[in-house]
């Protein structure tokens, strides 16, 4: 099929174009390749991809609507996934504008593309943080998630709800899905696996937040990926489920959907498993929960896995384990 992927040079893009690619897929990609990080790491994901011939990058802001709609019309795609967003929960209390450019804006141009030509299947990244202040565990796509804790969570909110108007009033089939705490190779400098690893090697000290209380449902980016080209197919119908546990709307064709492993790890218990790995202590500065920071995350994969017959698998030491061989190598330590 044809794949039109926003956010390729980026961590998660990358390991699905990859992954499409490989199963013979066409994937056309845009990516602004913005300075949040790393540019070059982002430039050497995409060096990656370019070795297919099936694959297209496209450098553009999705807040250029009229360049989007280009690309879009020359793509033809069969399925879009987005992908590509301001990511990251504190840096939205220090630059909240380019939440909302990227985020809200950047989404509404990508729906706007759609109305006219709706593809066969729009997938939406959506996130966790949405859940922001429930305490109900696990969290279920059935529970409110009125609550947002951050901006960051709250323009990703926007995008479900502004998919979903669209998906009702022009027929996008649509699955929103959200993501909890994903890690791997080729992942992003500024989340704490990232920088556990380089601080430890340096024998500089790491923030611990929340004093190493809280916990998080990690999911292992192999996983995620697995997860989302399993629902490729999995296209929503208004009206095709009466499941209690399913999210499908009574109004369109769309769907929201966790994907993370349903086994909250203890901050001190990763960074336990980063130790193990890099045969190294850590020097742990323990400090106070940040603001917009919820104390934990847990995903029920419930309905993920009555979609797919898959639940992410890969166990914390595993892939820590991965994406430290992968900094060792990278960075030739």
């Amino acid at each position: 099929m044809r794949f039109l992927i926003t956010g390729t040079a980026g961590f998660i893009g990358f390991h699905l174009a990859k992954r499409l690619l490989a199963d013979g897929h066409e994937v056309q990609g845009i990516d602004a390749l913005t300075p949040y990080y790393d540019v070059e790491l982002k430039k050497k994901r995409h060096a990656i991809l370019a070795g297919s011939n099936r694959f297209t990058a496209h450098i553009a802001h999705l807040e250029d609507g009229e360049l989007i709609a280009e690309i879009h019309a020359a793509a033809k795609p069969d399925v879009i996934v987005h992908l590509a967003a301001q990511a990251g929960v504190r840096y939205s209390l220090e630059n909240p504008d380019a939440y909302v450019r990227s985020n809200v804006d950047g989404t509404f141009n990508l729906l706007e593309v759609m109305r006219p030509s709706p593809p066969k299947h729009f997938m939406f990244a959506s996130t966790s943080s949405v859940y922001g202040a429930n305490t109900s565990m696990p969290f279920r796509e059935t529970d409110r998630a009125d609550h947002p804790l951050t901006l960051y969570a709250a323009t990703k909110k926007a995008g479900e709800v502004m998919a979903h108007s669209y998906s009702h009033l022009f027929a996008i089939p649509t699955t929103a899905f959200r993501f909890f705490t994903v890690y791997g190779p080729w992942g992003r400098p500024d989340m704490a696996l990232f920088k556990f690893v380089d601080a430890t090697l340096k024998g500089k000290p790491i923030d611990v937040y929340g004093e190493g209380r809280m916990s998080r449902d990690f999911t292992f980016i192999d996983d995620l990926v697995e997860s989302i080209v399993r629902l490729v197919p999995v296209i929503p119908e208004r009206g095709a489920s009466t499941d209690a546990t399913d999210t499908l709307s009574p109004a369109a064709p769309y769907r929201v959907v966790n994907i993370g492993g349903g086994a909250p790890i203890e901050l001190t218990k990763f960074i336990d498993a980063i130790e193990a790995k890099l045969g190294r202590k850590a020097i742990r500065n323990l400090m106070p929960m940040q603001p917009g920071d919820v104390r934990d995350t847990f995903a029920s994969a419930d309905l993920l896995g009555k979609l797919t017959g898959y639940r992410p698998e890969t166990k914390i030491e595993e892939g820590v384990g991965k994406f430290v061989d992968w900094y060792r190598q990278y960075f030739k330590v």
